[in-house]
């Protein structure tokens, strides 16, 4: 391993540990986004080795992204984008067997759309908590102040 790519680890494993639930589920996302791309690029020029691995890695995280759902939170939102994904799963299983590279151009597609939705919703996110943030601090700031209320006159008699 180079020192760049030990870098390029340290970083990512850095970005892993500090990020939101959200935000890893987005990592997921744009990971398997681009082992699809690079096994669908191994099916085009023929690379079983590339084809192997993008696909396989790709697999492994729509995997997870199943496994990783609450469907306590939302059943039936959570058995919808379950079977979706096991629907690309399923699909990237036969595109490597028939090495159908248009398969795969049918999953990146349903993985773009899915990291568009997510990059919305962690837009979407992010501005809620701002504006929380800033109705917290606001109602302090433009409380009206009556003079003297909460303090005690200052004497010097004791």
């Amino acid at each position: 391993m180079t020192s760049s790519q030990a870098n390029a680890n340290a970083y990512l494993r850095t970005q892993v540990m500090s990020a939101s639930p959200e935000q890893l589920r987005m990592m997921l996302i744009d990971g398997a986004l681009k082992f699809a791309i690079q096994g669908r690029d191994g099916i085009v020029s023929k690379n079983h080795e590339q084809t192997y691995e993008g696909l396989s890695q790709c697999r492994a995280i729509l995997t997870e992204l199943m496994t990783s759902m609450k469907p306590e939170e939302a059943p039936e939102l959570c058995e919808r984008v379950r079977s979706l994904y096991a629907y690309m799963f399923q699909e990237l299983v036969t595109a490597g067997m028939e090495n159908d590279a248009a398969k795969v151009d049918g999953v990146i597609e349903l993985l773009k759309f899915e990291q568009e939705t997510w990059r919305m919703l962690l837009d979407q996110l992010h501005e809620e908590r701002q504006s929380a943030q800033s109705s917290e601090t606001t109602p302090r700031q433009n409380a009206p102040q009556t003079p003297g209320a909460g303090y005690s006159p200052l004497s010097i008699e004791g």
